[in-house]
């Protein structure tokens, strides 16, 4: 049997799995990861290099800077600011939503969500409200908000290398005329409609939210506060300046959570209480089935497949169409920098073999791409709040398949008009 064809098997079952949800999704994910290990379609090292990947660093170190906000009990302070503010559910998803929006734009998506899931939860304990109604709209729009700019995830930028590479000028704001409407109708969306299909919060998280918001830290010292807010701050600010300061986001996280355990404003059992190993294990065995799709050329056959239905010397309109579904479902299921990766060269060879401006068609195979609502790992930002939102799959499915849709909609509409096929 082919490594492609023993990649697809375990696509299918991993699917299956994690609709069924009969075992833990984290257990899926790693009898993925061992059993293209024992079947030769990735060595030893590829299967269990997700453990070390840069994303699930960043997501370790920041649980841990996280954890630092809750134990000295400053994530509720701020918490009770923004709901001074936000006096429903419905407001504070308004608020949460712009926010994460905005700051995605000119930061990494991922690392906003990353530094922001802690300040949430900390919101949702002082409010009353179940974390599990606001931790998904604050990944739902670190993904919309990353379409802003060129740097707000990575595959925007291959996109824009894409084009660069053809003698096409690009701007920081390439993607804006899409992005912004997508990220406001977004908002629009969930203060309309989506708020109802988030879970209703019937579970362990609203317990623990309970539980927290109960807690007295009248005896943390005021130092300890200050520092933990201090450290998040320099922290975000690293990671706004990654290029100028020449250090990685995940190396920054790390720092700061060495600092916050090295000056005792969390100790070592906290930090590592802190760490979900729920999100590690699926986001590890998850990027296994990544790279195997990848490496064995399984994700090339679906894209080919489907792209071929569309025959020699398709409408630019159905090349665009077919582009976008064909990315949005792989992006679901794979890394979505890996699908853009994949299917940019593919959309450039497309626009170029009909004789069309490609700009149009990669600017929607960048979006397509980021559009990973609905499942738990399709992107890093829906992986990092599984288990502490306890959600199930179908969560991501209901809630996140109508905003597919609406960006669907939107690109379909204004793609066209803003990058005409024939200008």
């Amino acid at each position: 049997m082919s490594p492609s064809t023993i990649t697809l098997i375990f696509l299918a079952f991993a699917i299956v799995m994690f609709i069924w949800e009969k075992i833990p999704l984290g257990l899926t994910a790693m009898i993925c990861a061992i059993g293209l290990a024992l079947t030769g379609v990735l060595s030893v090292s590829d299967a269990f290099a997700g453990f070390v990947n840069s994303n699930v660093i960043l997501c370790v170190a920041m649980f841990i800077v996280g954890q630092a906000l809750f134990v000295t009990g400053m994530a509720n302070k701020i918490g009770g600011l923004v709901t001074k503010f936000a006096k429903s559910e419905r407001s504070l998803i308004i608020a949460i939503m712009v926010i994460v929006g905005v700051m995605s734009g000119f930061l990494s998506n991922t690392g906003t969500a990353a530094v922001l899931i802690p300040v949430v939860i900390g919101i949702a304990a002082q409010s009353g409200y179940s974390r599990s109604r606001l931790l998904m709209p604050l990944v739902f729009a670190a993904a919309l908000g990353g379409n802003l700019s060129i740097i707000g995830a990575p595959g925007n930028l291959m996109g824009i290398n894409a084009l660069n590479e053809l003698g096409i000028e690009t701007s920081f704001f390439e993607y804006i005329g899409v992005g912004l409407p997508m990220l406001i109708i977004g908002i629009v969306f969930f203060a309309l409609f989506g708020y109802k299909l988030l879970p209703d919060g019937k579970d362990l998280a609203k317990v623990e939210d309970d539980q927290f918001a109960q807690q007295d830290f009248s005896n943390v010292p005021k130092w300890k506060q200050v520092t933990s807010l201090v450290v998040l701050i320099l922290t975000i600010l690293a990671m706004i300046f990654e290029d100028k300061i020449g250090v990685k986001l995940q190396v920054s996280a790390s720092v700061g959570a060495i600092i916050l355990m090295l000056t005792g404003v969390i100790s070592e059992r906290e930090a590592l209480k802190s760490i979900d190993l729920k999100t590690v294990f699926l986001f590890g065995g998850s990027l296994a089935l990544a790279k195997a799709l990848e490496v064995s050329g399984a994700g090339s056959l679906i894209a080919d497949a489907i792209i071929k239905l569309l025959g020699s010397s398709p409408s630019p309109i159905v090349m665009l169409l077919v582009i976008f579904i064909v990315t949005c479902t792989m992006t679901n299921f794979m890394s979505n920098t890996a699908t853009t990766a994949l299917m940019v060269p593919i959309a450039v060879s497309l626009a170029q073999g009909v004789g069309a401006d490609p700009r149009a068609v990669v600017v929607a195979t960048v979006i397509a791409g980021s559009c990973a609502y609905a499942t738990p790992i399709g992107m890093p930002a829906n992986t990092m709040v599984v288990g502490i939102g306890g959600y199930k799959f179908r969560d991501y499915v209901k809630a996140g398949l109508p905003l597919i849709l609406c960006s669907f909609v939107i690109c379909m509409i204004l793609l066209p008009i803003l990058f005409p096929f024939y200008p």
